[in-house]
């Protein structure tokens, strides 16, 4: 363990609560003392102590070039020489919002904000002002931010209403989220039986990623639009991570499924802080200044994430190999690994779409929360720390996905398979 790391953290402590500014950081879900990183370079990343790692976290999905890719990085620096905030419109705004239409199939106008919490809670706020409902139905193991609406743990049934998620929410923040399970259509429709015409929208991760990567079970995307358009609903898909990740257009340009929202995050500011929620035009006009439903921030569009951003879309649209380079490499880590475990007859599920996926330590196929649940976190807490000891950096718990970038290749593959080799030998004694 990096003995900088070990007193940065022990310092951090004493003016952070947990030491970390966002909790999965502190390890809490494998055990240990976080790695503290000081630099980072296409596919690897150093910590304090100069130790370098293969990066599968890619500062958890928005690297999708790598870290420090040179034409985000200028782009960046050439803004900031001009003023890092305005606070008045900029010509990148509007640049931003022409690749976002341009890109996302679905959405037609579109409103930058800060971060994913921001796009997914503003969405969900304006879904509410358009429809004039008040209940939205979400799904177990499915995370759209810390909005207090949106942090509710399952109630005692699935047509229930759910009861607060963290101290601090209270009941009424969220008595009108409805809670269903993931890739259970028939759970949302219970749910539009009992509270139907009070449902201003569904939102759901397309492919869910903050219970691991969990892909929708065919169907299911579609199910979820038929619902909504019949009961007057609208369907909102959290992007965030997914947005410009499984594809150019996103997961809804991958399945062919088309909603009325989206938020969008993580790649979408290449690497800097930014989010974004859009749709069809006739929704997002009635946004304030244009409609009633008020939204606002000050940093909103700011200039360096607006750069950073046009720079990482404006790569992807002239790369049109781009997404088969990214399915390749993670189709040959998906059978060094299959072959890894089967060698070692662990029981295990591998789930991957394009360039993320996880690897589950159990015996069932994981569909939904329940079946993340199941996995064993110990097990996979004694993987994190083998792979770590072996120069290979995957996200430390077993509910987040790892992700695969551009600036990986064949050599780096080949040096986490072989870890993970030494790793599960380890792990199985």
């Amino acid at each position: 363990m990096s003995k900088s790391s070990m007193a940065l953290y022990e310092r951090a402590r004493r003016v952070i609560p947990g030491g970390v500014n966002s909790p999965v950081r502190a390890f809490g879900a494998v055990g240990g003392t976080p790695l503290f990183l000081r630099s980072a370079s296409g596919a690897w990343v150093e910590d304090e102590d100069g130790r370098r790692y293969v990066d599968y976290v890619g500062s958890w999905g928005p690297m999708l070039f790598g870290h420090a890719e040179p034409s985000i990085v200028e782009a960046v620096a050439d803004t900031a020489q001009r003023s890092t905030s305005f606070g008045a419109p900029v010509r990148l705004e509007v640049e931003m919002a022409e690749l976002v239409t341009e890109m996302v199939p679905s959405v037609e106008m579109v409103r930058m904000v800060n971060s994913g919490t921001e796009a997914a809670m503003s969405a969900v706020r304006l879904a509410r002002g358009f429809t004039g409902r008040g209940k939205i139905v979400k799904f177990e193991g499915n995370y759209h931010g810390h909005a207090d609406f949106f942090l509710a743990a399952a109630g005692s049934g699935v047509a229930t209403f759910g009861r607060p998620g963290s101290p601090g929410v209270p009941l009424s923040a969220i008595r009108d989220t409805l809670l269903a399970r993931y890739n259970d259509a028939a759970s949302v429709d219970r749910l539009f039986e009992a509270h139907g015409d009070d449902i201003a929208c569904v939102i759901v991760e397309p492919v869910a990623g903050n219970m691991g990567c969990v892909p929708p079970e065919p169907g299911f995307l579609e199910a979820l639009r038929s619902l909504c358009s019949d009961r007057g609903a609208l369907l909102l898909f959290d992007e965030v991570m997914t947005g410009f990740r499984v594809a150019s257009g996103g997961a809804q340009a991958r399945y062919g499924v088309l909603p009325d929202l989206t938020a969008l995050g993580k790649v979408l500011g290449g690497g800097l802080p930014a989010g974004a929620y859009g749709g069809r035009r006739e929704i997002m006009a009635h946004l304030a200044p244009s409609g009633p439903v008020y939204q606002a921030g000050t940093l909103s569009g700011n200039p360096l994430a607006m750069a950073a951003g046009k720079a990482a879309l404006t790569r992807i649209l002239k790369d049109a190999a781009l997404y088969d380079r990214l399915e390749a490499l993670g189709q040959k880590l998906e059978e060094g690994v299959r072959k890894n475990l089967r060698d070692r007859n662990l029981p295990y599920c591998f789930a991957r779409v394009g360039s993320m996926g996880t690897l589950f330590f159990t015996d069932r196929r994981v569909t939904d929360y329940e079946g993340a649940r199941s996995c064993d976190m110990a097990r996979y807490a004694q993987y994190f720390h083998a792979m770590l000891k072996r120069g290979i950096y995957l996200p430390p718990s077993q509910f987040e996905a790892f992700f695969l970038s551009s600036a990986h290749g064949d050599d780096e593959i080949e040096q986490t398979l072989a870890a993970q080799r030494e790793a599960l030998a380890e792990i199985h004694a």
